[in-house]
């Protein structure tokens, strides 16, 4: 893209950042958005919109000013994120908390991080693939059918509750209903919107996810990085590295769900919620700190896909707790999780590097490691069994 639209590597930077921004902006209007119209219309909007924006990626013409290209892949690449921002709240949140039992929530939501780590590792070789042979038009033109068939699949398969899906028996709807009273009746949005931006619990919950999420955006923006201009690994070896701790991690969230709903149902949503977390936060702290001063390159590379493995531990409980405290309304308090688990992105790709230059890289991976710390001591104080608003449901205490 930089050769044949004349872009250089800033104005190339600039166009990717504006997909973060748009994303995290709207992740609360977008989980209050899943809220409105459900999360069946919902997500068959959102591919629609992604489908038709890649495709405009691939689309953008050469031999036009440059200054007017790069407006317009800004422009696209904010609506991007705008089109993807609701997808976490709307199924983590909406339709996990619709479709699964009490406490029942921590396995589906580890699947769904499970989900977006095995993507990630599977993009980069395939996008490669499909540039080698199609170019970098062809790779957007190639990959934006695929949203407008998973759009159709989607709307013709899915329904916003169980009760809705001629598959599901009474039996199974009575299950999932079992011990949540019937929404409140006249319970208003701006009510939920109000409540969810102030509400103690969905507050720290989301403090202690932007300490969790430094962690991961430490690993998604500079470990391949790392391993090649610090560590000196060589570049394919570095690839194949990475990918192996985004497995890890894809594994790290299954067991994590796993867990998750046991120690729920163990503890009640109150003592079960913060033992991964407490865990998983001070075991990636302790990792990573270790894998940032030794000097075995190969043991740092071993010690960091650990602490990656650890922090994917936390993320079904985080998400599990924010729809126990949300209730019937988990989009809305799931659309404040994720702002703030994605706002750390900016800051942290500012502050790591700036750590490094000043003190080195050994205290810039260590600066992960305190956060992860404070991360975790914020779950002493976060109770999963308060629900946000009256009508939520009841989850029990421990």
């Amino acid at each position: 893209m930089i050769a044949d639209l004349g872009l250089s590597e800033m104005q190339l930077g600039t166009v990717l950042s504006a997909f973060a921004l748009g994303y995290t902006i709207f992740q609360f209007p977008g989980g209050i958005f899943g809220d409105v119209v459900g999360p069946r219309l919902a997500v068959t909007l959102m591919a629609l919109a992604w489908g038709l924006l890649t495709l405009l990626c691939g689309l953008v013409p050469s031999g036009v000013e440059t200054s007017t290209v790069v407006v317009g892949l800004i422009l696209i690449r904010f609506l991007v994120g705008v089109s993807q921002a609701p997808i976490f709240p709307v199924m983590t949140g909406g339709m996990v908390s619709n479709w699964f039992p009490l406490l029942s929530w921590g396995l589906p939501n580890g699947l769904s991080s499970a989900g977006l780590t095995l993507g990630a590792a599977a993009t980069g070789p395939l996008i490669v693939w499909l540039i080698a042979g199609l170019g970098w038009r062809g790779s957007f033109v190639a990959t934006a059918p695929v949203a407008l068939l998973l759009a159709g699949i989607w709307w013709w398969y899915t329904r916003d509750h169980p009760a809705q899906h001629p598959s599901v028996s009474q039996a199974e709807v009575d299950l999932i209903e079992a011990g949540r009273p019937p929404p409140k009746a006249g319970a208003r949005h701006r009510d939920v919107v109000k409540e969810a931006l102030r509400n103690r619990e969905i507050l720290l919950l989301t403090a202690s996810y932007f300490c969790m999420n430094y962690v991961f955006y430490l690993f998604f923006n500079w470990f391949f990085y790392y391993l090649v201009e610090i560590r000196g690994i060589e570049a394919e070896r570095a690839a194949s590295l990475t990918a192996a701790q985004w497995l890890i991690g894809a594994a790290g969230a299954t067991l994590g769900g796993l867990l998750c709903d046991r120690t729920m149902r163990r503890f009640g949503a109150r003592g079960g919620g913060r033992v991964l977390p407490v865990l998983g936060l001070v075991g990636s702290a302790l990792l990573l700190a270790a894998g940032a001063w030794t000097t075995d390159p190969m043991l740092a590379v071993a010690l960091l896909a650990g602490c990656f493995g650890m922090n994917q531990l936390t993320e079904a409980s985080f998400w599990a707790t924010t729809i126990s405290v949300g209730g019937r309304h988990a989009s809305a308090a799931a659309g404040v999780l994720n702002t703030g688990g994605n706002l750390v992105g900016f800051f942290g790709a500012l502050l790591v590097p700036a750590v490094a230059s000043a003190l080195g890289w050994p205290w810039a991976i260590s600066s992960g490691a305190l956060v992860a710390l404070v991360g975790a001591a914020m779950w002493l104080w976060i109770r999963g069994d308060r629900p946000m608003l009256v009508d939520a449901q009841p989850t029990g205490g421990a």
